[in-house]
């Protein structure tokens, strides 16, 4: 009776040991779950910014600081980082960058569970030149994806003296080339940000010099003055501080130049509308 007892007790125990060791050869059967998938080039915020060619960066990841890497990424969009290789970062937000770092250093089992972290140290790739009439022409990073015209005006130092208030965009957008005159007063006056475009690397702003008009002979302060908007023949006298004691508002003349190039002398009236570059002539009064 006891050995009838002792020999139920082993095969109970055998019968444990198999059960429990099938049980780990069907977990082991099942495969491990895919990598993350890398984060799109562009995220779920488009205003993230995008890295490019002749970027400076700086990459960590959490507890390894030996693979701290400070690198420039070059004019194919790569970048050489320990362990893994030249690594694609040109065209990749800093989050899909930081991702798609992590799971090279994951599947290549170097890191377990990699933080990895990029941080722009230097931007050169995606840049908006600023030329023409501002305070601080040059090339200025485009940092991120929601600066507008007026906010690279802005760090241009804004429109210089003797800069037109309509200013010219040249850029590419879809593959196309685009020229688009944005005229800012009208801008503000109406409050249309639509109007206020979204700037993309390798866009050109250009400040053109504003019209002016010129008056001599008897006035007050002769020379060359900015044509205002809708400005009248009066108030370019006012511009010029008027005519001397010995001139007259009598027998004025403009000298305007055609669009066949001929220069043209009228007489207007106080209310006439200059155009650009006309010259204003004030006679002297013979009484």
């Amino acid at each position: 009776m006891l050995l009838s007892t002792t020999i139920r007790d082993v095969f109970g125990i055998s019968l444990q040991i198999c059960l429990a060791c099938a049980s780990a050869w069907a977990v082991a059967q099942v495969p491990p779950p895919a990598p993350a998938a890398v984060a799109a080039p562009v995220g779920a915020d488009a205003r993230e910014y995008v890295l490019g060619p002749g970027d400076i960066v700086r990459i960590s990841v959490f507890q390894n600081p030996d693979l701290t890497t400070e690198g420039r990424v070059s004019e194919t969009g790569a970048l050489t980082f320990p362990l893994i290789g030249s690594i694609p970062l040109g065209g990749l937000t800093v989050s899909a960058a930081e991702a798609l770092i992590a799971e090279r250093l994951r599947t290549g089992g170097f890191v377990l569970q990699p933080q990895v972290t990029v941080l722009p140290v230097q931007i050169r790739g995606n840049q908006v030149a600023v030329l023409g009439h501002v305070n601080k022409p040059g090339r200025y990073p485009l940092d991120t994806f929601n600066v507008r015209v007026t906010d690279m005006l802005a760090n241009a130092g804004g429109i210089a003296t003797g800069g037109d208030d309509v200013i010219v965009l040249v850029g590419t957008r879809d593959g196309q080339p685009i020229r688009q005159e944005l005229d800012l007063p009208a801008l503000f006056q109406r409050g249309d940000g639509d109007a206020n475009m979204m700037l993309s690397p390798g866009d050109v702003i250009f400040v053109r010099r504003a019209d002016v008009f010129y008056i001599y002979g008897e006035v007050q302060k002769p020379g060359a003055f900015r044509l205002e908007r809708n400005m009248t023949v009066m108030q370019a006298l006012a511009t010029g501080g008027g005519p001397t004691l010995r001139g007259t508002v009598r027998g004025l003349r403009i000298h305007r130049r055609g669009a066949d190039g001929k220069v043209a002398v009228i007489e207007p009236t106080l209310e006439d509308r200059l155009r650009p570059d006309d010259i204003i002539y004030v006679k002297e009064s013979l009484f």
